[in-house]
């Protein structure tokens, strides 16, 4: 069997690595003489990855963050009165997600609080977190829509 056909039989079992990735990293292992039980641990790793990528993709989807600017390109100082030492420490460590608190950002438009919201959501979901990103704004109108008291609870966790 050519190194073709097995990228083709992985795909057909469900692998999700691209066939051109599977056909060069074959090419790759023949050359290099690597033996077949590194073949398999690094066919394992390809796949891991790929999937942890496409699994990504889809929970930042679902997590409706939209677009927004990654916080290397973020304005620091055009707010001037936030904390950027604490901000770092949440989006470095998420520990108020264990303590099941909530983060609050306030201040007048434009300063960067959904962007920097966004970011402190997308950490989250890379460390395996669910999020669900809405602006205040959004989520009292969805509250208002719902017409009868029971959807409108079921909607607000109990704390």
């Amino acid at each position: 069997m050519s190194n073709d056909d097995v990228a083709t039989q992985l795909q057909k079992i469900g692998f999700r690595v691209s066939l051109p990735a599977l056909r060069a990293f074959f090419e790759h292992t023949t050359k290099s003489r690597i033996g077949p039980v590194e073949v398999c641990e690094k066919l394992v790793e390809m796949e891991r990855r790929e999937r942890e990528s496409r699994n990504l993709i889809a929970r930042t989807n679902l997590a409706t963050l939209g677009k927004f600017a990654t916080l290397d390109r973020f304005d620091w100082n055009h707010p001037r009165s936030i904390d950027r030492g604490l901000y770092e420490h949440l989006h470095a460590t998420l520990d108020f997600i264990a303590r099941g608190e909530n983060v609050l950002l306030r201040g007048q438009s434009g300063v960067g609080k959904t962007t920097l919201a966004q970011n402190l959501g997308f950490a989250a979901l890379t460390r395996g977190h669910s999020v669900r990103f809405t602006s205040l704004a959004a989520m009292l109108t969805d509250l208002l829509r719902r017409d009868d008291r029971g959807r409108c609870s079921r909607a607000l966790p109990n704390n």
